[in-house]
């Protein structure tokens, strides 16, 4: 005897067929699509929706609207800032004022420089001049005549060394040159075909210069049976001062 609760495979009872289709009712009332019903097709499973057809206008489709801008990257009214013509014409006054500045200040140094070395040049020539005037004055002497000698000695000297020489010749040189009928006698040497006396200038500035000269000395005293001669080399500084140009030093090289 067949049980009968068996069923035929891919059959359904008459009560489920009606549920089933009461249910797709129901649900197509509701809007919602149906429950699949078990066993059936790939297609009744996964119901597809209405498809709708959308004819494009006539001007065709617009672009949709660009998004605004912030706050901060829109551009600047015209009255907020100077206008770029404006701003070129500012920044050009003020570099060709720039220029003129550093053109004068240019002209100045350039100036002063060529002022220094004409000055200086000149002390070059004024220099040696009082150099070949003071050197045989302050390295010549006589005993009989010793204070005319040095006073006029030291009316060519300045500074420290005006001080000096007043010491040096009141205690070492009078008194040697006193008791020993000294006589020193200085020239300015010169080459033998009569050419320049030899002075030349080994720096100068406009108020100071420093020359060296070749000097000639003969010596006279009871202490030398003959005239001795002496070829000195003389270094000489001079100082400019509102009398002139002044010895300020002397050393023998």
């Amino acid at each position: 005897m067949a049980n009968p609760t068996s069923r035929t495979r891919g059959t359904s009872s008459p009560a489920r067929r009606t549920m089933t289709a009461a249910a797709r009712a129901a649900a197509k009332r509701a809007g919602r699509p149906a429950p699949p019903e078990r066993g059936s097709r790939q297609e009744e499973q996964t119901p597809s929706g209405p498809t709708l057809v959308v004819d494009p206008p006539a001007k065709g489709w617009e672009d949709p609207p660009e998004p605004e801008m912030p706050e901060s990257f829109e551009e600047e009214p015209e009255d907020s800032a100077p206008p770029r013509k404006a701003r070129r014409i500012v920044l050009t006054a003020v570099l060709g004022v720039v220029l003129l500045v550093a053109a004068l200040v240019a002209a100045a140094v350039l100036g002063w420089q060529y002022r220094q070395g004409r000055q200086a040049e000149q002390a070059r020539g004024e220099a040696v001049t009082a150099a070949r005037k003071a050197a045989p004055v302050v390295l010549s002497y006589d005993y009989r005549h010793l204070d005319r000698d040095f006073s006029r000695a030291r009316a060519l000297l300045t500074g420290h060394f005006r001080d000096q020489y007043g010491r040096t010749t009141k205690a070492v040189v009078a008194p040697t040159a006193t008791k020993y009928h000294g006589v020193v006698k200085a020239t300015v040497a010169t080459p033998a075909d009569g050419g320049a006396p030899a002075v030349s200038v080994v720096s100068a500035t406009p108020d100071r210069a420093v020359v060296l000269l070749f000097v000639n000395q003969v010596t006279r005293s009871t202490r030398v049976p003959e005239p001795r001669l002496d070829l000195n080399r003389v270094r000489m500084t001079l100082t400019r001062t509102s009398d002139g140009w002044k010895v300020s030093g002397v050393d023998a090289l």
